[in-house]
């Protein structure tokens, strides 16, 4: 008998056949690699039990002068702060209308009309009232969900049935948020989609190329202020001097501020250290939506968000891109900005008086595919493209991917303007999570370890935002629960499904995911036993692993398994498979073949493990 080592190269490789990977892993779920070495990734928890309204895209963390840490969380529906256990809904409120007995009730019914001819509600938007008198045993000092419209009138659902029928509520003020978004990406149908004389006239088109974007948020932070866009909407400001009981607001005179900024954006971002705010893929003409332009960026005179208008004795500027169809994403880099449209690459650059900025572009055909699919780690830049990923550090580089057809051939492209990247730097990872064929939302995620240049992918799990550690101790990231209503104080009446949960990922001695058993696996491509010229049989298998957590007595160890095979397209294999644990030396098989695979896995609470590499003990059994 004679001990041969299986050696294993770090990263998973789906370029090329299971045989044409030898001595590389070939799939992977909840796996990272560290230092060359297989090992499950870290465990997760709730940051607080509470859930929010709506999908989070979009989410940043910072701290206060006086050293209060928040994150700002934008979802399709909602703007949320939360801060010391607690979140606190800060939504902009669109218009207040004052109203007298606008509830109408039907006696043992939970369903209220509201009549408001100015309300411009849609089914999904939320509403506050203020004020009112209780009647028929209802009172609707509370916050409602807009249930259904017509004409003047809406229906919102009250808790409990009212005793009786009729109008009523008196002197009521009706505090109705800004819109809701739409939580995922569609084609857009029905009339004015389609190109000029394409299909009958006055019928709604049943078919479509146009995608209507599903609702995202940038936010930044001015001082300790926090700036907001959701795309296509305004700018709007939350003070943090005013505390958390009071909503972001519109920068615009009605609410008080010198002057209006533009009213409609696809994002924000601040530029460093000389913080004049950058408005993309805004208004020509501030103040008419209409002008809007998704490759013309503004920036405001250096320290006002107020102040838009390029005059002589400002600093506010403006530029035209003209490379792309629109501006897909900006990130703050090496003291540029950098800012891709869906083509190119350009970076803005301070160069003072009198133009203050100066645009150059510095790349084509590697345009960014989401605007959360630029991460930014000390001062490199990675980026997910249409068909490669890239990485900036003065000069573009398109990254060799191991992965790369697995990924760009399974992505819905429809839903792809939802995809975001998380970085990792306790691991040194960029992930990037996305939607596969067919699919509306984040299903699977793939991850670069840009210190060891490797690749691999994931289907365990997805997060729809991620902020990496710093502010807190871990990442914190966030997963939408589509059938999920959420459970967040105050209580929002006739809520519909749709809540994400706020995890703290990579939680140091956690290895489960949120209490529960994390199925995680990787399994090696084929390798030749030998050379692979002739027939071995293999009777015993020692792993070797550098950590390993769980028992077999516990019933949480972790499973190793060898399968064998005389040829690449052999159906004649045999599996041979045994758990494992700090005190196993070896298990005994009866394994005959050619070439080996390897898999590892484990799906049990408190388990863990790294593993090493493993040696097989074998003798020669023939050529046939």
């Amino acid at each position: 008998m004679a001990l041969v080592k299986a050696d294993f190269t770090p990263g998973v490789d789906k370029q090329t056949s299971t045989y044409g990977a030898e001595g590389r892993w070939v799939d992977s779920k909840n796996v990272r690699f560290r230092t060359g070495l297989p090992e499950k990734i870290g465990g997760w928890e709730k940051v607080v039990s509470e859930t929010i309204v709506g999908v989070v895209r979009g989410m940043k963390a910072w701290v206060s002068n006086s050293g209060v840490r928040y994150v700002a969380l934008g979802t399709d529906r909602k703007l949320y702060l939360y801060s010391d256990g607690v979140f606190f809904d800060i939504t902009p409120i669109r218009k207040t209308n004052n109203l007298t007995n606008p509830f109408t009730t039907i006696n043992s019914s939970t369903v209220i009309t509201v009549t408001d001819s100015a309300s411009s509600v849609s089914i999904g938007d939320f509403v506050t009232f203020s004020g009112a008198s209780t009647f028929n045993g209802v009172d609707m000092n509370k916050e409602f969900e807009v249930l259904t419209i017509s004409g003047n009138d809406y229906t919102v659902a009250y808790p409990t049935n009212a005793t009786g029928s009729g109008s009523g509520g008196g002197s009521v003020a009706a505090a109705y948020q800004i819109t809701s978004g739409t939580p995922v990406s569609s084609f857009g149908f029905g009339f004015g989609v389609g190109p000029w004389n394409n299909g009958t006239w006055n019928t709604p088109r049943a078919t479509s190329t146009i995608a209507l974007e599903a609702t995202n948020w940038t936010l930044d932070t001015f001082g300790e202020d926090l700036l907001a866009v959701r795309n296509d909407g305004a700018l709007y400001i939350w003070d943090l001097s005013t505390g958390t009981s009071n909503r972001a607001k519109a920068v615009n005179t009605t609410n008080g501020f010198s002057a209006n900024a533009p009213s409609s954006s696809r994002f924000v971002l601040v530029s460093s250290p000389d913080r004049h705010i950058f408005l993309f893929g805004t208004e020509t003409t501030i103040g008419d939506p209409s002008t809007r332009d998704d490759l013309f960026l503004r920036f405001s005179s250096q320290e006002d968000y107020t102040d838009w208008a390029p005059i002589q004795g400002n600093s506010a500027g403006t530029f035209r891109i003209q490379d792309g169809s629109k501006i897909v994403s900006a990130v703050r880099s090496r003291g540029s900005i950098l800012v891709w449209t869906d083509t190119a690459l350009h970076a803005l650059n301070n160069i003072g008086p009198p133009f203050i900025f100066g645009l150059q572009q510095v790349g084509a055909n590697c345009g960014a595919i989401a605007p959360d699919s630029v991460v930014d780690v000390n001062g490199v830049t990675y980026w997910m493209s249409q068909t490669a990923f890239y990485a900036f550090d003065g000069a573009i580089q398109k990254l060799p991917c191991t992965v790369q057809d697995y990924v760009f051939d399974d992505i819905d492209s429809t839903s792809q303007g939802q995809i975001t990247a998380a970085v990792n730097t306790d691991f040194n990872e960029v992930t990037w999570f996305y939607p596969t064929n067919g699919s509306n939302v984040l299903n699977r995620s793939v991850t670069y370890n840009y210190i060891e240049n490797i690749w691999y992918t994931n289907t365990g799990f997805t997060r729809t935002s991620w902020v990496d550690r710093g502010v807190y101790s871990n990442p914190y990231a966030t997963e939408y629960v589509p059938t999920s209503i959420s459970n967040n104080t105050p209580t929002i009446y006739g809520l519909t499904a749709g809540a994400t949960i706020l995890y703290a990922q990579e939680v140091r001695g956690n290895s489960n995911a949120d209490g529960v058993a994390m199925d995680c696996q990787i399994t090696s491509g084929d390798f030749d036993i030998e050379e692979g010229n002739q027939v071995f049989l293999t009777s015993r298998v020692i792993p070797d692993f550098k950590v390993i957590e769980g028992t077999v007595a516990a019933g949480n160890s972790t499973e190793v398994a060898i399968t064998f095979a005389n040829y690449p397209a052999s159906s004649n294999t045999r599996t041979f498979s045994a758990n494992i644990d700090s005190n196993t030396k070896f298990f005994s098989v009866r394994g005959r073949g050619r070439q080996a695979n390897i898999k590892i896995s484990s799906n049990a609470i408190d388990n863990d493990w790294r593993f090493g590499t493993m040696r097989l003990d074998l003798k020669p059994d023939g050529r046939r």
